[in-house]
């Protein structure tokens, strides 16, 4: 029986609505980033995660042709920003940037508002760069060796700071001690780094491991003495201070920054995002900027980020356990 042309008429239009349909779906698809993305900076502003996300924010909002908005959520440590990202939509508009802190965080806490192995997605590394080890002007060592020597003379004798219990510079510290093996020096827990490196020149502490923007000016200008970084090699954040692995064999620590996206965030968004983020750091202006920050540009593969945060989550476990480093 033939079909009406009333009704073939009808078929077309839908066949034809259909396949806009299916075009405009997939449009949509290859179309990100269709609106405004932000980046949630889980501290306050001023800092080193809020100064690198915002150089990055600039570049990748010219680069995608889409606002990229930085909004501060600081709190417990970083954990409150971190964890409403990890709730978020996993569409590719809400990022966080975040440094090596989320993992030492996890070594120490016993409860977490995520997973910072599976609750997040590895979108691109940032940068890592060297602590420096710095002593009072009163302390007498000038090297790394010396350091090693004069705390072994008096063990139990001298103090050393970190910005709290459980920090990145707690954690580096510690390690130098596992390092050695024999290093008796008491921890100060400060709330936050300016008070411990008032107290460090004041000497009430004698030494301080730290993010060189933390400890190079005052080093510079004659308050405090740097005898060594931790990087195994000498570091363009400051090449003319020693490895402290120069008088401990193996110990290095770096902190590093970079950039997450929720848990099942499309593979081609991450992909994307990980090729422009990494393409940004490619520029000679951004890599001079990020190295007066003390840090050093270092792009990775998503999956690369992943296995960094994988790896520093189950060796600071392991050394919190070993040192009994436990949260406040």
């Amino acid at each position: 029986m033939p079909i009406p042309s009333t009704l073939r008429a009808l078929a077309s239009a839908a066949a034809l609505a259909a396949g806009l349909l299916s075009a405009g779906g997939a449009s949509a698809q290859e179309a990100y980033p269709a609106k405004p993305i932000t980046i949630v900076v889980p501290y306050p502003a001023g800092g080193s995660n809020d100064t690198f996300a915002r150089q990055v924010a600039k570049e990748l909002g010219d680069e995608l042709r889409q606002p990229v908005i930085i909004d501060n959520r600081p709190g417990a440590s970083g954990n409150t920003g971190t964890g409403q990202v990890a709730k978020a939509a996993p569409d590719g508009y809400t990022l966080v940037a975040v440094s090596s802190s989320m993992t030492t965080n996890a070594a120490v806490q016993a409860k977490m508002p995520f997973d910072p192995v599976t609750g997040l997605a590895p979108v691109a590394m940032f940068a890592k760069g060297p602590f420096i080890v710095a002593v009072n002007n009163e302390f007498a060592a000038r090297t790394p060796a010396e350091l090693i020597a004069a705390i072994k003379a008096k063990p139990g004798q001298y103090n050393y700071a970190s910005s709290g219990t459980g920090s990145v510079n707690h954690f580096a510290t510690e390690l130098l001690k596992a390092k050695v093996g024999e290093l008796q020096i008491a921890h100060i827990p400060y709330k936050g780094m300016g008070p411990a490196v008032t107290d460090l020149v004041g000497n009430q502490t004698q030494l301080l491991i730290s993010s060189g923007p933390s400890l190079l000016p005052m080093v510079r200008s004659g308050k405090l003495r740097a005898v060594g970084i931790t990087s195994l090699k000498p570091s363009p954040v400051a090449p003319e201070l020693t490895p402290m692995a120069a008088a401990v064999p193996g110990y290095e620590f770096e902190l590093w920054w970079g950039l997450l996206a929720p848990a099942g965030t499309p593979a081609d968004v991450v992909a994307k995002l990980n090729a422009t983020v990494n393409r940004i750091l490619a520029k000679p202006a951004i890599a001079a900027n990020f190295l007066k920050e003390g840090a050093i540009a270092t792009p990775l593969s998503s999956a690369q980020f992943g296995a960094v945060i994988a790896e520093d989550v189950a060796r600071w476990k392991k050394l919190a356990k070993q040192q009994n480093i436990t949260a406040d």
